[in-house]
């Protein structure tokens, strides 16, 4: 259809979501000649996307932080993961399935003391 010189309507759509997650939902138009149907997949993150952790540990020795990541999409997830930084080490790929928490290993193995 065409309204008044343009071949576009903005359609605004409130969403309220309790939980984080993927969220799908289905919009169908309908006129008397045509039927038009829009997915829509909305990802919702945690309010909590900073941490910062602390390890104190003698010289010379590792220390490891169990870090939960928790999956409640409805997804499972598998992350390729990056460290920066001298004396971390940790798994390159972590998988999450859905509705589970893992943890991630992170761990400090100094060289020298500091």
């Amino acid at each position: 259809f065409f309204l008044g010189g343009t071949d576009t309507v903005e359609f605004p759509i409130k969403f309220t979501p309790k939980y984080p997650g993927c969220y799908h939902c289905q919009i169908v138009l309908k006129s008397s000649c045509d039927i038009r149907v829009y997915e829509i997949e909305c990802v919702v993150n945690a309010d909590q996307a900073d941490a910062q952790l602390e390890f104190l540990t003698p010289a010379y020795q590792a220390v490891t932080q169990e870090i939960p990541i928790s999956n409640k999409s409805s997804e499972d997830w598998r992350f390729e993961v990056l460290l920066e930084g001298q004396c971390f080490y940790g798994p390159p790929v972590m998988n999450v399935p859905v509705g589970k928490t893992v943890p991630y290993p992170l761990t400090f193995k100094p060289v020298a003391e500091k």
